[in-house]
């Protein structure tokens, strides 16, 4: 026997002997785990929205319906036509603060509170300062954030700017949707979530402003939208500032900044790294198409969650059409979309809150399976809030070799799967509720 003849027996070989149940690496029949994603897919994607600009709705979300793709919208819920709750500044009387400016220099013990109040002073053009100056802040540029602070209150007490309110861009150009069309959208599968209701840059703001801009925006979701959608959260600007997340944690389950899972590696969109080697059992792997992002770049993304097992490509998007930050033009987001669509063999297509119930419900996961009077009996729990994690699992369970086809049944449903094969033996898949009665499969 040759050499090459060698080579190609030994696929078969393995093969007759996985059939036989005799494999070393065989699997028991009844042998169960929860897939690593919905479907067995290989990977992850989600696609996400932030600021919600109209183009979002009327450009993006018709190409994404025409091809039956999920999103998820992080909308600036403020000026939403129906909202109820509008920007403000809580704490002291304004004038106090500008008073105090005067013989009091900006400091540690009092930026917050100015930074927070600078965009209700009662003038135009100061929100710029208040974006600016929290930034520093957040970058550790103490005494820089200090100076804009003494600058912005030296203007307003000199009267430099016009008297009235006027939000962040993002604000102005999230006007003109309503929540009865986000109420449609949602219908259709898309995911509503908080983008606070300003638009705020939160390192910039005290403890009573964030929870403000993060406990009234969503409860106006819960309100306008019920209590599914006060799932996920995006602070703005993507900060990830341990005050402000410890804050935001408290009040959202899913934050697309950080989320805290040690099973979770996450490369946030400011990273050059790829998702490499990993001992976690999951990668989430942010990336932000901007403007003049190449199409090819954008695509290697897609290639590389559906070559993995492990990550969840988070794709991040802002303007559309000339409208919003860092605008793509709606034609290449439909090729993009399309190259999306034709990789779902491999890939699941979900929103931010459900590919995030689906890793937690199976880190948390207890199946236990047993073979009896000729049937695999599967039954699954987890020990998370049900209410808040109600997404089926994907389960894999080994079945005996001579099964081709497989019957499963739980609770009044029922549904058939074709057996596969891999190294380990024969197998099928199948989603499972959680929490309910045990899965009974048997031969057909």
């Amino acid at each position: 026997m040759n050499s090459q003849s060698q080579v190609n027996l030994k696929p078969l070989l393995l093969i007759l002997l996985t059939v036989a149940g005799l494999s070393k690496a065989g699997a028991q029949p009844g042998s169960t785990t929860v897939t690593e994603w919905q479907h067995n897919k290989n990977g992850a994607v989600s696609l996400t929205y932030d600021d919600a600009s109209r183009h979002q709705f009327t450009r993006a979300l018709p190409v994404m319906e025409r091809l039956k793709l999920p999103a998820t919208f992080f909308v600036i819920t403020g000026p939403i036509t129906g909202s109820k709750y509008q920007g403000k500044f809580v704490g002291r009387p304004v004038a106090d603060i500008i008073k105090e400016s005067a013989t009091v220099p900006t400091n540690d013990d009092n930026f917050l509170e100015r930074c927070s109040a600078t965009g209700y002073l009662g003038y135009k053009g100061t929100i710029s300062y208040h974006t600016r100056a929290g930034s520093l802040y957040d970058s550790g540029k103490k005494q820089l954030a200090f100076k804009w602070m003494d600058s912005l209150y030296t203007k307003v007490r000199h009267g430099d700017f016009p008297a009235g309110y006027e939000p962040c861009p993002e604000y102005q150009q999230a006007i003109g949707s309503s929540w009865e069309d986000f109420r449609k959208d949602a219908a259709k599968g898309y995911e509503i979530a908080s983008h606070s209701i300003t638009h705020a840059t939160m390192p910039g703001l005290d403890e009573a402003n964030i929870k403000y801009e993060l406990e009234k925006s969503k409860e106006e979701i819960r309100n306008q939208m019920g209590e599914k959608y006060t799932f996920s959260a995006e602070v703005p600007y993507g900060y990830e500032n341990e005050r402000v997340m410890q804050i935001a944690y408290k009040i959202y389950p899913a934050l697309r900044n950080r989320m805290p899972e040690p099973w979770l590696k996450e490369l946030d969109r400011a990273s050059h790294e790829t998702p490499g080697t990993t001992n976690k059992d999951y990668v989430q792997w942010q990336r932000g198409a901007l403007s003049k992002t190449p199409i090819s770049l954008m695509k290697s993304w897609v290639d590389t969650a559906s070559n993995r097992k492990d990550t969840w490509l988070v794709l991040v998007f802002h303007g559309v059409d000339s409208l919003g930050y860092e605008a793509i033009n709606s034609s290449l987001l439909d090729e993009y979309f399309q190259y999306i669509q034709d990789k779902q063999d491999k890939l699941w297509v979900a929103t931010f809150g459900d590919v995030t119930r689906y890793m937690r419900e199976r880190e948390a996961a207890n199946v236990k399976s047993e073979m009896k009077n000729g049937k695999v009996i599967v039954s699954l729990n987890h020990s998370l809030d049900k209410s808040m994690y109600y997404l089926p699992l994907t389960l894999k369970t080994y079945v005996p070799s001579s099964w081709k086809q497989v019957k499963i049944v739980q609770g009044k449903h029922s549904r058939n799967a074709i057996v596969e094969l891999d190294d380990k033996g024969s197998y099928v898949t199948y989603e499972a509720e959680p929490g309910g009665s045990p899965s009974t499969l048997s031969s057909m």
